[in-house]
Parts: C-alpha cells; sequence; structure tokens
C-alpha cells in the first residue's frame, strides 16, 4: 500500500484487552483530596510510575496525560480522572488552579509535588508541570450504531504510536466518527500515543476487535469498507465515498492482511510519482479522509 512507511519503527508494545470504564459515580460526589508529596518513594509515586508500563495499564485500566492542555481538555470533556498532580511552583497559576478545583469537586486526588517527584513519575528529566491519571474508556463493535453521514476508520495491526495518536488527531479534524483497532495493535493509552493525539483521544470513540471479530460485524454495516493496498488498481480520486463507510487501513510494514483486504468493497491506491515507494501511514491516512470528506468539509 502506498499509505504505508517501511521505515517507521514497528514496536512491540500492543493493544490491552478491552477495558470498559468505570460505573459512574453516584451524585453527590464526596469532595476529593489535596494531599503534598515530597518522597519517591511515596506509593502512589510508585503507582502513577507504573503506567509507563503496557502491563499496568492494563491492569489497572488507568493511563497517564502529560501537560496542562491535555489535561484540561481531559477535564473539560468530562474524562473520568483520577488523579491531578502538579509541580510546587505552579499550583498557583489560575489555569492549574481551576482544574485542580474542578478534579477536587469531582472527588479526585490532586497531588502536590517537587520536580524531582514529577521527574520520578514520568521518567524524564525536564517533566511537564502537570498529570493527570484517568481511566481507560474503549468500545466494542456492538456499542457502533451507524448515523447516515459517517465515517469510521479501521486500522489493522497498527504499531507505532505516533502514527495512532496523529490518526486519532485527524479523524478529530475531520469530523469522522471514531477510530476500529483490528488486531494486534499499539495500545491507544501509551504516553507516545496519548501524546500524539493533541487531546483528541479525549473526543474520538476507540473500538477494539480481532480480526475475526471485525471481519463478522462488518457484514452487517450498513455501507462501504474501502481499503488501502498495494494491489490497488483504482486511483483514491476516482471513486464516490457514500457515508456511512469504514475506511480500513494496515499495518505499517505490512499492509492489510489477507482476509481482510479481500472483504473490503474496494481497493484503491494513492498514486506517487517519486522514487519513494511509500508514505508515512498517518499521512496517507490523512490523504484518504481528507478526500473522503472533502465536500463537508467548509472553511
Amino acid at each position: 500500500m502506498s499509505g504505508h512507511d517501511h521505515g517507521d519503527d514497528d514496536r512491540k508494545e500492543t493493544c490491552p484487552d478491552p477495558v470498559r470504564p468505570s460505573p459512574v459515580r453516584p451524585n453527590p460526589v464526596r469532595p476529593g483530596v489535596v494531599k503534598s508529596v515530597t518522597s519517591l518513594a511515596n506509593p502512589t509515586v510508585k503507582d502513577i510510575r507504573s503506567l509507563q508500563q503496557r502491563k499496568y495499564r492494563r491492569e489497572t485500566g488507568r493511563f497517564v496525560a502529560e501537560g496542562l492542555k491535555l489535561v484540561t481538555d481531559a477535564v473539560e470533556a468530562n474524562w473520568p480522572i483520577e488523579i491531578f498532580v502538579h509541580a510546587d511552583k505552579v499550583g498557583s497559576q489560575d489555569a492549574v488552579a481551576r482544574v485542580a478545583a474542578k478534579v477536587k469537586a469531582r472527588g479526585g486526588l490532586i497531588l502536590q509535588v517537587s520536580e524531582a517527584v514529577l521527574a520520578k513519575m514520568t521518567h524524564r528529566e525536564n517533566p511537564q508541570m502537570v498529570i493527570g491519571v484517568f481511566r481507560q474508556k474503549t468500545l466494542r463493535l456492538d456499542d457502533i450504531h451507524p448515523a447516515r453521514t459517517t465515517v469510521w476508520v479501521a486500522l489493522e495491526g497498527i504499531k507505532d504510536p505516533g502514527n495512532l495518536g496523529t490518526v486519532i488527531r485527524t479523524v478529530d479534524s475531520v469530523g469522522a466518527a471514531g477510530v476500529i483497532l483490528v488486531g494486534d495493535t499499539v495500545d491507544p493509552f501509551s504516553i507516545e500515543t496519548v501524546r500524539a493525539t493533541m487531546g483528541s483521544i479525549f473526543a474520538v470513540p476507540i473500538v477494539r476487535a480481532s480480526v475475526e471479530e471485525f471481519l463478522a460485524w462488518k457484514e452487517s454495516f450498513p455501507g462501504p469498507v474501502v481499503g488501502t493496498h498495494l494491489a490497488g488498481a483504482v486511483d483514491y480520486r476516482t471513486i464516490p465515498y457514500p457515508e456511512p463507510m469504514i475506511l480500513l487501513m494496515g499495518n505499517e510494514q505490512s499492509g492489510l492482511l489477507r482476509p481482510i483486504a479481500e472483504a473490503c468493497d474496494h481497493l484503491v491506491k494513492i498514486p506517487m510519482a517519486g522514487k519513494a515507494d511509500s508514505l508515512n501511514l498517518a499521512v496517507s491516512t490523512g490523504i484518504m479522509l481528507y478526500e473522503i470528506r472533502r465536500e463537508r468539509l467548509v472553511l
């Protein structure tokens, strides 16, 4: 497929099992607690640090977002937040104080920490001054109720967290419905993926499914499935894209699995004129989405 980047880092971190969101707490919510933490050995510091690893994100159903913008976007989107952490020196800033007040009102834990503690939590020498610990939220295929004008992006076997994060951001930017992760994929809640979404992780529904589940579900989907493939003989600019539909993109290095490619209603290709034989997956997904949504996007 012309949308594959053979040079992308095919990382081994794969998508954890689906995690359902925690039940909504009944109202009224008890106000949260504010604590000051200075010890690097504090158990909560260790717990947050452990969320850098896929194993602990899967076991706990939690993940970390770094930076005031990401955390603010999540809180504004009413994403379930458990812990809000900020450096002592930024606690008096208006934007930080507003987020802390909202988290406290929702029953979350607010930690005021030193930069040394933040560095320990994030494995970074120069950490962001604000981080948040959130509950994961994912959907199943049965949760999808296709609207009359809907585009879902299905990603089969995607491995690079930067690619996934950029695709999620692009899906958000074109007003598409969401992302379906098919098969063995990178974790959408890894710190690298979350960072690459620039906050769109909190606005774009994420669905997880096995290859077998997707192929069975696709049979009842009321619109076409369009895949990009090296074997595609059709210029992607020459076919209509009626909605609802599914855009199907494959693994960065190997492309779509044969059963998935054979299940597509159309296999298209992005033409190339230079010496490069492939495009980055996130770039090719963006090209496809902007063509699909071209008539619906206006300045």
